[in-house]
């Protein structure tokens, strides 16, 4: 009589038939076949530790993450230095004249606020008692 598999354990090998590289990892003796259950069994699936054997998707958008950068990389080469000068000197002013416009603000909220505390003195008591 054969014995049956745990269901979780059919899982697993499922997972590892998707992912050939593992069992590379087993071979080179850099993991066991337990250890990779345990991690696979607390993590899943899906987690970041599976990348390594994964192919296709998961590396693909790895190179689209470094193809941006380098294309980043290409335009700030490619850009003239004076341009890119006026450009930031641009920027630097803007940036003065939104600092200016807040600080008026700031300023002017201040001296609302000063106004506020000087108010006129009050009598010490609210009510007023009079003899009848």
């Amino acid at each position: 009589m054969a014995k049956q598999l745990h269901p979780k354990v059919k899982e697993f090998k499922e997972f590892v038939q998707k992912h050939p590289k593992m069992s590379l990892e087993v071979r080179k003796g850099t993991a066991t076949w337990q250890e990779l259950f345990e991690e696979w069994y607390l993590l899943g699936e899906e987690d970041s530790r599976w990348d390594d054997f994964r192919e296709g998707k998961v590396k693909e958008e790895k190179k689209d993450s470094k193809g941006f950068m380098d294309q980043i990389g290409g335009m700030l080469k490619n850009m003239d230095p004076a341009q890119m000068e006026q450009h930031i000197n641009s920027l630097s002013q803007a940036i003065g004249a939104v600092q200016g416009v807040l600080s008026q603000f700031q300023s002017a909220d201040t001296s609302s606020q000063s106004k506020a505390t000087e108010a006129p003195e009050r009598p010490r008591h609210p009510f007023s008692f009079t003899k009848d």
